[in-house]
């Protein structure tokens, strides 16, 4: 079929298969360009399909040699329906580290879930006997609770107050002010539930008690804080609830995990175009003035070039991680550096429709959000016929 971007609110509904591939292997081309890592061997990826996850398995399969496993939810193809652009990046994935004599495989379900956490644990004994690395970098709307079968729906809003300033509709190129009610003590214990710590904690928990947690294993999880503007529907908001019931959870699983020489840490990672990103009020707009910015002072990166500044800059060097006050580590800090935080806040008080290509990137903004799901990459023939219709060979 030729397949075309199709959309439903902020969600792309298609996927282009060759365009996911293509990006998945411009990422492998960029760690191939980088020194190799002296890093971890068996990692297990828990939220492995795209963003910061799939940027994750890239980095050690391609940066250090590892041998990954990947858990996620993905769709495949049915009938005239694309497969999720995550299917199409794993698939992509897969191939390439066989080509490279490496073990990748992959297990598809909902990894809240007491199952696919059995799942996991079965293919680990089974196929490696321990893991170095586990990566915690789940982004889903709703989890439904393993052992009490509650259901939890994350929303994106401020706490206490109404939130009011300016956004932007990165189809329409218009800029607007938008106002969010804030959430209700209900909301904000679902949000906790679904983006906090509580999961990370189990899934580490059943590894552990399963032994396959190596002597000296790292886990990390991925968190964001970003600037003042953003505060009131981010960091203060609902999701900053959960980040920091997510924190909290690391300085508690580094304790648990000193029994075995392990650590536990959260990165603090940059701002970029993600599908949960797009969807934040505020958040689009502050990314757009950012991209230019940083591009500007030659401090741009996208989510592998992060992944891989955090593998081979922080977790290991070889030496003790560096880490903040709070014992985070900091990848965010090209984007939170004083003067790319001035000029961003010197851009965003003369922001309006008329001037947003001038002052921001909103185009960069606009192309990295097509190409989340294979769309506007170089190299992709868009009016040939793609088969739609493609096989993750460790699930077949």
């Amino acid at each position: 079929m030729i397949i075309k971007p199709k959309f439903r609110g902020f969600i792309c509904t298609t996927a282009h298969p060759e365009g996911c591939a293509q990006q998945v292997r411009n990422q492998i081309d960029y760690v191939k360009s980088q020194p190799a890592i002296n890093g971890p061997k068996k990692v297990l990826v828990i939220g492995a399909s795209t963003g910061y996850g799939l940027a994750s398995r890239i980095t050690a399969a391609v940066g250090a040699g590892a041998d990954t496993i990947g858990v996620f939810f993905e769709r495949p193809s049915s009938g005239n329906r694309t497969a999720t652009a995550g299917w199409y990046n794993t698939a992509a994935f897969e191939e390439a580290a066989r080509e490279a004599g490496l073990f990748a495989k992959s297990i598809n379900g909902d990894a809240f879930s007491n199952e696919i956490k059995q799942q996991t644990i079965e293919m680990i004994k089974r196929e490696w006997g321990k893991v170095d690395l586990v990566v915690y970098s789940l982004a889903a709307p709703k989890r439904v609770h393993p052992e009490t079968g509650e259901v939890f729906s994350s929303v994106l809003k401020p706490i206490g107050q109404t939130f009011s300033n300016k956004t932007v509709d990165f189809h329409t190129e218009e800029v607007s002010h938008i106002s969010i009610e804030p959430a209700t003590e209900e909301e904000i214990r679902h949000t906790i539930a679904v983006m906090g710590g509580e999961d990370w904690k189990m899934w580490i928990d059943a590894l552990q008690e399963a032994d396959v947690l190596n002597e000296g294993a790292k886990t990390v999880a991925y968190s964001y804080i970003g600037p003042v503007v953003t505060h009131p529907v981010y960091r203060e908001g609902t999701v900053g609830r959960a980040k920091n019931h997510l924190e909290a959870t690391a300085h508690e699983l580094d304790k648990q995990l000193k029994k075995i020489g392990g650590e536990a840490y959260v990165s603090v990672n940059k701002a970029l175009v993600t599908q949960s990103s797009s969807a934040i009020p505020v958040v689009p707009l502050y990314i757009s003035l950012l991209y230019k910015v940083m591009k500007e002072k030659g401090l741009h990166e996208g989510c592998i070039e992060q992944m891989y500044r955090l593998f081979n800059e922080r977790l290991y060097t070889g030496g003790e991680v560096q880490v903040d006050e709070e014992g985070r580590i900091r990848i965010d800090d090209w984007e939170m550096r004083e003067d790319v935080q001035a000029e961003v806040s010197a851009r965003w008080s003369k922001v309006d429709s008329d001037n947003l290509k001038e002052l921001s990137d909103i185009e960069g903004y606009r192309r990295d959000f097509f190409q989340l799901f294979g769309f506007e990459t170089d190299g992709v023939d868009y009016e040939a016929d793609t088969e739609a219709n493609v096989t993750i060979q460790s699930l077949a």
